[in-house]
């Protein structure tokens, strides 16, 4: 068998048993026995690694507490959008929420410290720094909301630019093109930063913006432009990996800490084990779905990186970031990262 063919077999294996998995927990003893019943809401597809692990997670939970806690899960933003879904794990409404760093820094800042434009080039630095000191640092912010991290970070992965017009292969393609960002400042800026036209567009409307080309383009992890199904509606996909994003579990903090301290060491304990599995998951679809997505008709474009960094460089983006990060803050970045400014 070629080695197209097995990566084409385990790629539906795992969207097959994705869509497998029940969407809530297959209780092992009546619901009405569960002492506790939380909601877990996500806002990617139900095929996507997030949710996958997520439900394994969530039913080694239910397995572990003895069906004291049993978790539901909400994918592709059912429970609604990404920014009011932040609003319902802040006021207890849902109390699991999957967040990406980018868009949890519009309520804590220094949760963007990981999408600042090239800071990261591979996972071994992402890895390092995000189960060592900065990961620490971000965690402590995120626990002075109302809100609080409760397992490792899981891994959105590297950012790639698509089109379905104009062909981004250098920072001058970027001049005047119309790109969908998610509602993060940091983003915006870094694209504002090169010459483009950044709009913040809440995930659920990404793709009927593309078709009806409010938008030229949008910015996504390729596991994210494959399972949303982005391709039907971008031609081109340029490899900028301007930056890596994460996503933090998320809970309620009254919610989390109504639970038995034995309940909370079973929740961080498995969901820690589902970030290392999803985290496995992301870098392996990475590869593999640059030969899936070109089978569908998208083109890949290599870039030089360095072109992109080097033109961020001659602008005000890492001083003014460093400025509004604070140097507390960007000293944890570039003790992970290396200088940016």
């Amino acid at each position: 068998m070629s080695v197209s063919k097995r990566r084409d077999i385990s790629r539906r294996s795992l969207l097959k048993a994705a869509t497998a998995v029940p969407l809530c927990a297959i209780l092992t003893r009546p619901a009405s026995a569960a002492e506790f019943v939380y909601k877990f809401a996500t806002g990617q597809d139900p095929t996507h690694p997030v949710n996958v692990r997520a439900q394994e997670a969530i039913q080694r939970i239910l397995e572990a507490t003895s069906g004291r806690l049993e978790i539901r899960l909400f994918p592709a933003n059912q429970l609604g959008s990404d920014t009011e879904l932040m609003t319902q794990v802040r006021s207890g409404g849902v109390e699991f929420f999957n967040q990406s760093s980018s868009i949890l820094a519009t309520l804590v800042p220094s949760a963007g410290l990981v999408n600042t434009g090239f800071a990261f080039t591979d996972y071994d630095s992402v890895w390092k720094a995000m189960d060592g000191d900065l990961g620490t640092y971000i965690r402590t912010q995120i626990a002075k909301t109302p809100i609080m991290a409760v397992s490792k970070a899981w891994d959105n992965g590297f950012r790639q630019v698509t089109s379905s017009g104009r062909e981004i292969r250098s920072p001058d393609d970027l001049k005047n093109f119309q790109i969908r960002v998610p509602p993060a400042p940091l983003l915006t800026s870094l694209f504002k930063a090169l010459g483009a036209g950044p709009t913040p567009i809440n995930f659920n409307e990404v793709y009927s913006a593309l078709q009806t080309k409010v938008v030229d383009g949008q910015e996504n992890p390729l596991p994210i432009i494959a399972t949303a199904r982005l391709y039907e509606v971008q031609s081109t996909c340029s490899l900028t990996g301007h930056v890596w994003d994460g996503y933090w579990i998320l809970a309620n903090k009254r919610a989390f800490e109504r639970l038995p301290k034995d309940v909370q060491e079973v929740v961080t304990r498995e969901l820690d084990r589902s970030a290392v599995d999803q985290r496995a998951d992301i870098a392996k679809l990475s590869q593999s779905l640059r030969t899936d997505l070109s089978a569908k008709g998208l083109k890949f474009i290599e870039v030089d990186r360095a072109a992109f960094r080097q033109a961020l460089s001659k602008t005000s983006f890492y001083s003014d970031w460093k400025g509004k990060f604070g140097e507390e803050a960007w000293s944890q970045l570039e003790k992970a990262a290396g200088q940016l400014s």
